[in-house]
């Protein structure tokens, strides 16, 4: 799946740490303060988000064109606690305008690594919790990474609370919360989507499918772990699908409703932008690889691995998604009387008979593993940009990508997506980290052992990723590094960029 993420350029607190450039230091701790340092000598020069609004940039700086002290800095708390929230706080961290980073619960490797202080016994649905955590512990803005506590309206009571949360209300979540609302909102406004209908009948779905004929797609209408979605290539498949969903109540709740969609050949892509209600403002591109094998084979998985920029996304194919889907959706969102608000994460296709994109579905959060490359790139002040959107000020904003290229390879556990063992030790990611200053280990499912040894508790664990020059150069230090990891309980896929490169990288064992 293709990821497509763009903004207009424009240099803000630069933080490009090119190879052979004055960050090719020896060790992690001396690039860190080298890095600190060119940081705040960007800062000295009154550098804003928006220089058509002279003197009004969101992020200030003193009589002296210092930086705000770090009392004046603010504090962030990042919910969640997989690959995504760490690249989250990662990029938060670097923000000249961020004193603190916490993240709940986070996970021992986003600890380790000294990208925010973890709150692990914070229960994150616990919205009376979380509230109270953000008034001791001083909180001035809050990111909300997955998408379970957005539904369930964390945001709302927040913002109730007067704390500053980017992400989007419940109502505003249901896009893709329900996708029956998604599809009723296309219809509406006329965003151009797969022809569908809903049922809750399994008899009368059936019915359906059989009028239709295959291939047919059949979709729970909510939440369903990512496991919800069945393209059916014939009647059985599909009658298998409905029973599932509607009669042994597979996905709870999230299956009592199933959508029966048209299935659409062409090219799937998927296009990130920032909202604050109004206004919409598209990120860089990135491409990410959901099949578990090389080639693309095997079954989908939550994503191993992705690329930043992603060639083939090009500017019409830009336009046509912001004029035709993005735009309708953010102005339909706002006459419904539930302005989102966050990530509008969309799933296109871009039809083969047409060349046109429809879109699939929405999910309301920034995708994973694509996050981790963004943030990697990204040059601009995130805690500014997201408080932006949360005060509706996205107008004022624009961002400052870094040249070259970003890749992350994800390692998983032996077995996933099936089953996997727990508990498996991890060794080397120190020395991993340190092949190269450009290149950051984000964990995603990841613990301490008794003994402080690091332990995958998940089934995609780790995102090694890579900055360079170009996509080559990028995609050799991040297999360099993933090489460099001792798990033999873990795999990762060796074809990561393939769509962007005509060779893949050789194994150097």
């Amino acid at each position: 799946m293709i990821t497509f993420v763009m903004g207009r350029s424009h240099f803000m607190a630069s933080i490009a740490c090119n190879a052979g450039s004055s960050f090719n230091l020896l060790n992690r701790e001396a690039f860190k303060l080298s890095l600190k340092n060119h940081i705040q000598g960007s800062l000295k020069n009154n550098l804003s988000l928006e220089d058509s609004h002279p003197g009004q940039s969101i992020f200030t700086t003193n009589n002296n064109g210092d930086a705000n002290s770090s009392e004046g800095r603010l504090v962030v708390l990042v919910i969640g606690g997989g690959g995504r929230e760490h690249a989250l706080c990662y990029a938060l961290k670097r923000s000249p305008s961020c004193g603190e980073v916490f993240c709940a619960p986070g996970n021992a490797g986003i600890a380790h690594s000294g990208d925010a202080t973890c709150i692990s016994d914070l229960n994150i649905l616990d919205k009376v919790a979380v509230i109270s955590c953000c008034h001791t512990r001083g909180v001035e803005l809050v990111v909300v990474g997955p998408e379970a506590p957005l539904v369930a309206g964390l945001v709302d009571d927040l913002t109730k609370a007067g704390i500053p949360t980017f992400g989007p209300s419940a109502a505003a979540a249901a896009l893709e919360g329900s996708k029956d609302f998604t599809k009723k909102l296309c219809d509406k406004y006329g965003i151009p989507t797969a022809k569908y209908k809903t049922f809750a009948d399994p008899l009368e779905a059936k019915e359906y499918v059989k009028e239709q004929g295959t291939p047919i797609v059949v979709k729970a209408d909510g939440l369903a772990a990512g496991k919800g979605v069945i393209v059916a290539m014939n009647i059985k498949e599909a009658f298998d699908a409905i029973d599932s969903m509607l009669v042994a109540n597979t996905f709870g709740s999230a299956g009592s409703r199933v959508i029966i969609e048209e299935y659409l050949e062409g090219e799937e892509a998927s296009f990130f932008a920032l909202v604050d209600g109004e206004t919409a403002l598209p990120l860089e591109s990135a491409q990410d690889h959901k099949r578990v094998g090389d080639g693309d084979t095997g079954p989908n998985t939550g994503g191993m691995g992705a690329y930043s920029p992603a060639p083939v996304l090009t500017s019409e194919l830009q336009s046509l998604v912001m004029e035709l889907i993005i735009h309708p959706t953010v102005k339909g969102m706002a006459a419904e009387g539930c302005k989102f608000v966050g990530v509008l994460y969309a799933g296109i296709m871009v039809e083969k008979k047409s060349g046109l994109p429809k879109l699939i579905e929405y999910n309301v959060r920034f995708g994973d593993p694509e996050c981790q490359v963004l943030m990697m790139r990204l040059e601009s002040d995130l805690a500014q940009v997201l408080l932006a959107a949360c005060r509706g000020e996205l107008g004022r904003v624009s961002l400052s990508w870094s040249p070259g290229s970003a890749m992350v390879i994800v390692m998983a556990s032996n077995g996933y997506p099936g089953s996997y063992e727990m508990g498996t030790i991890i060794k080397n990611l120190e020395e991993a980290e340190l092949i190269d200053p450009m290149v950051k280990i984000f964990h995603a499912g990841t613990a301490l052992d008794s003994e402080g040894n690091f332990i995958a508790t998940g089934g995609r664990v780790l995102g090694i990723t890579a900055k360079g020059k170009d996509l080559a150069e990028a995609r050799d230090k991040a297999y360099k590094a993933s090489e460099a990891i001792d798990w033999p309980e873990g795999f990762f896929r060796w074809d990561i960029g393939w769509r962007a490169l005509s060779h893949i990288y050789k194994k150097t064992s």
